[in-house]
């Protein structure tokens, strides 16, 4: 018993370690795809693609056809002779025909094949372009991910404001107790003091819708407890990797196979075949009842008409192939073009930041160096409440220019693909 409930305490502290660690990107990014409805498309296409190519299959099976026919004819085969004691049987104007025939395919050319290459290839194309909008959702998670990281700093850094306020209203209220200031003074820190909270409360309030969004991408509730994982600085490779380039390489694939079949489509097919039936006549064209008969043999099939369309087909398959290749040339030179300003804004938030750190450490020596003023009387709370809102506000650049820079690293991620 006593193990029992020590692996039970276990399992829940276990649970509890886990609900309470802070949510990673690269979390967000898996349970986002794993929840994303559209997911559930590629077992439809895998699906589809099983049941096209079992179809083709079907073409190497034996084909049983059945035919009947009823006519009326003007006029019939007759013997223009006249045998003595002898009657020669007249064919009757109306004939009628029902019969089976069964064809084996010997050789279509591959035609068969081909189809069933088609019906892969464009499975394939069809799971990549899936898997290119299924890409796009790491941009719309790095948007609310990073935006609730800027919030939760944002909401770290007002807290950090309001205790100077409210280190600044205790001077301000000792030098009132003193004598050596106005209630005034006092007055203005408190109000300062009220619309630091407000602002918490609007931190809070954006911080929660984030965090909504968030949960609803990866099917987790999130409440106001949950945290995120600020993620580290990364270096990100240069070389693009995005799923578009493989889905310009399985369009040309799937042309590849396209061209195959418009070559087979003017070779000839050859089959063997078995037909019966009964009929009136039957074989015997001068017996005037039904009978029963049957017929085998090979039968060669050679269509022509490919070789008029042959060569403009062709060059649909080439049309097509330079269109791929010029969206894979744009796609490319858009995607270079954003990893150029990337570059430039990456360079740019480092140079902020380094000089964020100076101006910090000055503003703080001015903000400190305030306070013994404001506690001496030197300086008016409105004096001492400029210097405080300065440090923030360089604080508060220095956030923002951290938070730009990882947002922009992450973003370059997803846009080479690495």
């Amino acid at each position: 018993m006593k193990k029992v409930l020590i692996s039970a305490a276990l399992v829940f502290f276990a649970f509890f370690v886990k609900a309470q660690a802070p949510l990673k990107i690269e979390e967000c990014y898996r349970l986002a795809r794993k929840n994303y409805p559209l997911t559930k498309q590629h077992a439809l296409i895998e699906k589809t693609k099983e049941y096209s190519i079992d179809n083709a299959a079907k073409g190497y099976l034996p084909q049983v056809s059945i035919f009947g026919q009823a006519s009326y004819q003007s006029s019939v085969t007759s013997i223009p002779i006249k045998i003595t004691g002898q009657e020669i049987p007249t064919l009757s104007k109306d004939q009628y025909k029902v019969y089976a025939e069964v064809d084996q395919n010997i050789y279509d050319a591959g035609n068969i094949r081909n189809q069933q290459l088609t019906y892969e290839a464009d499975a394939i194309v069809d799971s990549q372009k899936l898997e290119v909008e299924l890409y796009k959702l790491n941009t719309r998670i790095n948007d609310l991910f990073f935006g609730a990281l800027l919030l939760d700093e944002q909401i770290l850094q007002n807290e950090l404001h309001k205790k100077d306020i409210e280190l600044g209203l205790k001077k301000a209220e000792a030098s009132i107790a003193n004598g050596s200031a106005l209630k005034s003074s006092a007055d203005l820190l408190k109000a300062e003091l009220l619309q630091a909270n407000q602002k918490t409360i609007s931190l809070k309030s954006s911080r929660k819708a984030y965090m909504d969004m968030i949960g609803l991408f990866i099917n987790q509730p999130l409440d106001e407890n949950a945290t995120l994982a600020k993620p580290a600085p990364i270096a990100v490779s240069q070389e693009i990797r995005r799923p578009e380039l493989l889905m310009y390489d399985y369009q040309n694939r799937s042309l590849d196979i396209q061209d195959r079949q418009i070559n087979s489509s003017i070779l000839p097919h050859v089959n063997l075949f078995v037909q019966g039936g009964a009929g009136r006549p039957g074989l015997d064209m001068l017996k005037n009842s039904f009978d029963p008969y049957y017929i085998g043999g090979v039968r060669l099939n050679w269509s022509l008409a490919g070789l008029y369309t042959q060569k403009k087909q062709k060059s649909i398959v080439d049309l097509n192939r330079r269109s791929i290749d010029l969206q894979k040339e744009t796609f490319l030179f858009n995607t270079n073009f954003d990893l150029k300003r990337q570059n430039a804004d990456i360079t740019k938030f480092q140079q902020l930041i380094a000089s964020d750190d100076e101006i910090i450490e000055l503003r703080t020596h001015v903000k400190n160096a305030s306070l013994a003023q404001l506690e001496n009387g030197v300086i008016s709370t409105n004096d001492y409440l400029l210097d405080v809102d300065a440090e923030d506000q360089a604080r508060r650049s220095k956030i923002f220019n951290e938070i730009q820079l990882l947002m922009t690293l992450y973003e370059q991620k997803t846009t080479t693909g690495n």
